[in-house]
C-alpha cells in the first residue's frame, strides 16, 4: 500500500477519537443518543480544527447498518465507505469551486429522492461561505424545510459571510483551536503508535508553529520525520522551523538576569549562526516573559502548566515582577521597531541592551524630602530634613499584624511582597494643631491574635512621646521614605495626617477613595510605619469629603508638579526670541505643548 500522510492516516473515525472541541462532542453525541437530530449543521472554526472530520464522523453515525448512534461500529459496508469516500449518499460539496447558483439548483434537484444505501442522504458542503447571493437564496427554502431523509452539512472558517437567513436555519458549533498541549500530547501518542523517537521540546516546538491546528501540526511533523530520517528532536526541529529552543531562550534571559552583556553577546552570534528569525527569537523571548509572570502571580506550583519548567521557575525567584513587565514591555516595543533597524540582528541586538540598560539597578534608594510649596522651602525644608533622617541604628525586626480588618466590606487585592524598609526615622519636636475635617470614621482594628513587638531602644514613654511629637510635615517625609508595594503605596500617598494619641495615628482619606484603605493594604502600611518608628503603631482611617484641605503627598506632588508647568508656560511666554518668532511667522503658542524640564 502507498505511504499515507498521517494527517490522513490519523483522522479520527469515531468521536472518542477527536482531540479536544468536547462542547461539539457533547452536543452531537447526546443529539445521535437521543434521537433529537437537526436537519442542518453548521460547524465554524480556523483550519486543521476538526470540521469536515466530525462532520464525516456524524454521516456515519447517521447511516451505520446497526442503527443510529454516536459510536458507529466502523466495520458495515457503510461505514467501511464512508471512511473510504466512497458512500454515495454522502454527497461532499467543494462551495468554493461550485459557486454559480445553477450548481446550487442541479444540487437541490436530487434532493427530493431518496437515499440509494443509507438511512439519510447527507450534503457535505465545505467552505460554504463561498456560495454565492444568488446560491444562497436558492437553498433557503430546502434548507428551512427539508425532506426527513435529508441532512446538509456545512464547513466553513469565515462564518460572519454567511447571510443571517442561513445561520438562524442551522445548529452552529464554533470549533475552538486547540492548546499546545492537546496538540503536543497528540503527537506524542502518533510517534508512540510508530515506533519514532521523539523530544519532547521538539513536540512543543511543532505545537506552537501550529497555531492551534491539528491538521498543521501533522504536516509539520511528517516533515520533520523526513528532514530527521528517524528521530524527532529539538535541534532539527528548530533548525526546520527557524526557531529558537527553550534552553536558548534561558540562556538569554539568565543573561540579563546576571547583566552579563558579553555572555548575552555570546549567544546572539551562536543564534545568527545558527540562522534563526529574530522575530521569531522575540516573540519566544515575550513567551517566556509572560509564563514567568504567570509563575509569579501563581502561588501554587502544582496548578502551573507542565510547560512551566524548572528553569523558568528559578528565573521567576531571580526577577522581580516589575522587571519582567519591563523587560515584556521592551521586548514589545522591540519587535513594533525591528522593521526599521539596519537589520533584524541589529534590532535584536538593541533590544537586549535596552533590556540591561534600562534594569532597576540594585542600589540603595536615596528616600529624599517630599514636594513642597516654594513658598515653604526656606521654612520647613531644615526640619525635614532632620526628621527623615537615615544614619541611625537599624530597626528591630517586625512582623505584621497577622489580620486587619475595616468596618466597610471592601475584598482585599493580592499585593506583591514588599521590601525591607529602609532606617528609621526621628521625628523633630513640632506640635500643630489637630486638623479635623468633616468626616466619618473608618476605623482598623487588629481582630487576631495581638502581635508582640519585639524590644526596642525604645520605652513606652519614648514611643508616645514621638507620636506626639509627629507633624504633618514629618509624616510626609516619613510615608515618602518607606518602600511599599504598589497597593500600600496608593494608600500612603492619598492619606492624610490628622492627630495622634499614645500608640495610635489617626489619618484621613478621601470617601472617593476609601477602597484604598483595604484590609491588606492597611496592613502592609502599619507594619512598615511601625518597622520605620521601632514601635507598634496603630493606624486609624477616617473618610473625609473634604478633599480639597487634605494635605496628602499625592496632593503636594500635583501642586509642585502643576507649579512647574506654570513656570515652564511663563518662561516660555517672557523669553523674547520666542516672541521674535511670534511676530515673524504670525505664530502662537500651544501652552499644552509646553513641558518643563
Amino acid at each position: 500500500m502507498s505511504y499515507l500522510v498521517l494527517a490522513r492516516k490519523w483522522r479520527p473515525k469515531k468521536f472518542a477519537e477527536v482531540v479536544g472541541q468536547q462542547h461539539v462532542l457533547r452536543a452531537l453525541i447526546n443529539g445521535l443518543d437521543q434521537d433529537r437530530l437537526h436537519h442542518a449543521f453548521l460547524f465554524a472554526g480556523t483550519r486543521g480544527v476538526g470540521k469536515t472530520t466530525l462532520a464525516r464522523i456524524f454521516a456515519k453515525s447517521l447511516n451505520c447498518e446497526q442503527g443510529i448512534s454516536s459510536t458507529p461500529c466502523g466495520e458495515c459496508n457503510s461505514c467501511v465507505e464512508v471512511d473510504n469516500g466512497r458512500f454515495v449518499d454522502l454527497i461532499e460539496v467543494d462551495a468554493a469551486s461550485r459557486t454559480k447558483v445553477d450548481d446550487t439548483r442541479e444540487l437541490l434537484d436530487n434532493v427530493q429522492y431518496a437515499p440509494s444505501r443509507g438511512r439519510y442522504k447527507v450534503y457535505l458542503i465545505d467552505e460554504v461561505h463561498m456560495l454565492s447571493t444568488s446560491s444562497f437564496n436558492a437553498l433557503l427554502k430546502t434548507l428551512e424545510e427539508p425532506p426527513p431523509h435529508v441532512k446538509f452539512l456545512f464547513a466553513t472558517t469565515d462564518p460572519q459571510k454567511l447571510p443571517v437567513t442561513i445561520l438562524s436555519r442551522c445548529l452552529q458549533f464554533n470549533l475552538r483551536r486547540l492548546d499546545i498541549k492537546q496538540i503536543s500530547d497528540h503527537l506524542a501518542f502518533i510517534l508512540q503508535q510508530e515506533n519514532i523517537d521523539f523530544e519532547a521540546e521538539a513536540l512543543n516546538q511543532i505545537a506552537f508553529a501550529a497555531d492551534g491546528s491539528m491538521r498543521d501540526a501533522l504536516s509539520l511533523l511528517d516533515q520533520a520525520i523526513a528532514f530527521s530520517g528517524g528521530k524527532v528532536t529539538t535541534e532539527i526541529v528548530s533548525q526546520m522551523l527557524g526557531s529558537v529552543s527553550q534552553q536558548q531562550l534561558v540562556q538569554l534571559l539568565e543573561a540579563l538576569a546576571a547583566k552579563d552583556a558579553k555572555s548575552l553577546l555570546i549567544y546572539i552570534d551562536e543564534l545568527a549562526s545558527l540562522g534563526r528569525d529574530f522575530v521569531v527569537v522575540l516573540d519566544g523571548l515575550m513567551t517566556s516573559l509572560q509564563r514567568i509572570a504567570t509563575i509569579q502571580l501563581i502561588a501554587d506550583t502544582e496548578s502551573l502548566d507542565q510547560q512551566d519548567d524548572a528553569a523558568l521557575q528559578n528565573l521567576a525567584n531571580v526577577f522581580s515582577a516589575e522587571t519582567v513587565q519591563l523587560l515584556y514591555q521592551i521586548a514589545l516595543h522591540g519587535k513594533r521597531d525591528m522593521p526599521y533597524a539596519a537589520d533584524p540582528r541589529s534590532g535584536f541586538e538593541m533590544t537586549l541592551l535596552r533590556m540591561l540598560s534600562f534594569q532597576p539597578q540594585a542600589v540603595t534608594f536615596n528616600a529624599g524630602q517630599p514636594p513642597v510649596k516654594k513658598s515653604q522651602a526656606n521654612s520647613e525644608s531644615a526640619p525635614v530634613s532632620a526628621a527623615v533622617s537615615s544614619s541611625v541604628e537599624p530597626a528591630a525586626t517586625y512582623s505584621p499584624p497577622s489580620g486587619s480588618t475595616v468596618t466597610h466590606s471592601t475584598k482585599a487585592e493580592p499585593e506583591s511582597a514588599e521590601p525591607p524598609p529602609s532606617a528609621p526615622a526621628k521625628l523633630e519636636v513640632k506640635e500643630p494643631p489637630p486638623v479635623e475635617p468633616e468626616s466619618h470614621s473608618i476605623v482598623v482594628t487588629n481582630t487576631s491574635t495581638e502581635v508582640q513587638p519585639k524590644e526596642t531602644a525604645h520605652s513606652n514613654s519614648d514611643d508616645a512621646s514621638q507620636l506626639l511629637n509627629l507633624t504633618t510635615a514629618n509624616w510626609t517625609a516619613l510615608i515618602a521614605q518607606l518602600k511599599l508595594s504598589a497597593f500600600a503605596r496608593q494608600l500612603a500617598d492619598h492619606c492624610a495626617y490628622l492627630r495622634s494619641d499614645k500608640n495610635k495615628i489617626y489619618l484621613s482619606v478621601a470617601s472617593e477613595l476609601q477602597h484604598l484603605a483595604n484590609d491588606k493594604s492597611v496592613a502592609k502600611l502599619q507594619a512598615a510605619v511601625s518597622k520605620q518608628l521601632q514601635f507598634e503603631v496603630t493606624l486609624v482611617f477616617t473618610e473625609t469629603t473634604d478633599t480639597e484641605n487634605v494635605p496628602t503627598l499625592a496632593a503636594e506632588r500635583a501642586q509642585q508638579a502643576a507649579e512647574l508647568q506654570q513656570n515652564a508656560v511663563d518662561a516660555i511666554h517672557n523669553d523674547p526670541v520666542v516672541e521674535q518668532i511670534k511676530n515673524a511667522f504670525n505664530a502662537r503658542i500651544i501652552d499644552t505643548t509646553i513641558k518643563p524640564l
